[in-house]
């Protein structure tokens, strides 16, 4: 990566922003009231990040993951969550959910994803989950295109 200068949008259209930040509020709020855990948002968020490239953002979510009772484990199996067996149903639908906003473009929800998805997660859990995956995307863009900085962290004394 250069050192070269990027537009840090967030800071150079702060009220953009901000309301950015509260749809994402507002959108948490919608997902914990559907029944939507920390552990089954984090996933979702963390895969959708890792697969737009945002390495930024997977490092925020698998932090609030690992608060959410993330394991090492369950992160690092979520690259190949079809080939795992660690996942719950229901996790395994919001993984695949999380593919489809991501690659949106390639023509959507296709009708298998919506039904086998649908009969999973409830209705309002699937429109919270949408509405999740929908502010991630946005994010992930924003630090995207600035580039922000994934510095190594050092480790705690004592642990080499």
């Amino acid at each position: 990566m250069t050192d070269e200068h990027r537009v840090h949008l967030s800071r150079a259209a702060r009220p953009a922003y901000d309301a950015l930040e509260a749809f994402s509020s507002t959108v948490g709020s919608l997902a914990a009231e559907a029944g939507i855990d920390g552990r089954l948002r984090e996933l979702a968020l963390i895969h959708a990040s890792q697969l737009n490239g945002c390495a930024y953002c997977v490092r925020v979510h698998t932090d609030r993951g690992v608060t959410a009772g993330l394991t090492v484990d369950d992160v690092a199996q979520i690259a190949v969550w079809r080939e795992s067996g660690i996942f719950s149903d229901r996790e395994r639908a919001a993984l695949e959910l999380a593919e489809c906003y991501v690659y949106i473009h390639e023509g959507g929800v296709p009708d298998e994803v919506y039904d086998r998805v649908g009969s999973i997660l409830s209705e309002a859990e699937y429109v919270a989950l949408s509405w999740l995956l929908v502010s991630i995307n946005a994010f992930n863009r924003i630090t995207i295109a600035g580039k922000y900085p994934v510095p190594p962290r050092h480790a705690a004394a004592g642990n080499a």
